[in-house]
């Protein structure tokens, strides 16, 4: 069986053939370990007349001509990643849009997905999932949002005070008599990314009753809504 032996003075690749000669055993040389002695008569051949080199090559890679101008100037832009990343300036929030809905007979699951849509950033060509690229959304008439079906006296929301026993339990009219903005602003929510991007996403949200927001100098739009079942028919 042949052995390979790496040369330290060079990269190459030394295939030797070891010696026939078997070991030999003496009883003059103890282990201090194994109890018995041994001792090997003669080393193996340093070489056989079998030798073969596999050597690395020394000269220098060869540039195409068109792609020799990526490697003449390394403190420019970069060449090879050319995949677009949002930086600071793509994303500040005095040059954001800010839009304004009102909440009046709108379902309340599509009315909040459509205002996710825009907080996010989705509706965007240059949308981020890892970067805040939305928009500001303002919702007034919160009291008057609509549900279908028997949500009204089915649908349930649930707080805990931390303490034990602590469990409060309201329906949907209970909620939207007592703090009607909170409707939105929860079924928002559960539709914003968890941990510190959903939460900073979620302070572009703004909801309000009745039918006045004291957000005027932004100068918002109307909430540009495409799904045509938002609206509760009668």
């Amino acid at each position: 069986m042949a052995m390979a032996v790496n040369c330290a003075t060079s990269s190459s690749l030394m295939i030797t053939k070891p010696s026939k000669t078997p070991f030999s055993f003496s009883p003059s040389k103890k282990t201090p370990f194994l109890g018995f002695s041994f001792a090997a008569s003669s080393k193996p051949s340093v070489q056989s007349n079998r030798v073969s080199k596999i050597c690395c090559q020394e000269k220098a890679a060869l540039i195409p001509a068109q792609q020799q101008s990526m490697f003449d100037d390394l403190t420019g832009p970069d060449v090879w990643n050319k995949t677009w990343y949002p930086k600071a300036a793509d994303h500040i929030n005095t040059s954001k849009t800010w839009y304004v809905v009102d909440a009046t007979d709108k379902i309340l699951g599509r009315l909040a997905s459509t205002i996710a849509i825009h907080i996010r950033g989705k509706n965007l060509g240059t949308f981020t999932p890892s970067v805040d690229m939305g928009a500001f959304v303002i919702v007034v008439n919160a009291e008057k949002v609509a549900v279908s079906g028997k949500k009204r006296t089915q649908k349930l929301y649930r707080r805990h005070s931390g303490r034990p026993g602590g469990m409060k339990v309201e329906t949907f009219d209970q909620l939207q008599k007592r703090i009607p903005e909170r409707i939105i602003e929860h079924a928002v929510r559960g539709m914003l990314p968890k941990g510190r991007l959903g939460r900073s996403l979620f302070n572009h949200l703004k909801v309000y009753t009745g039918p006045d927001h004291p957000h005027a100098a932004q100068k918002p739009v109307e909430l540009p809504i495409r799904d045509k079942r938002i609206q509760k028919q009668a």
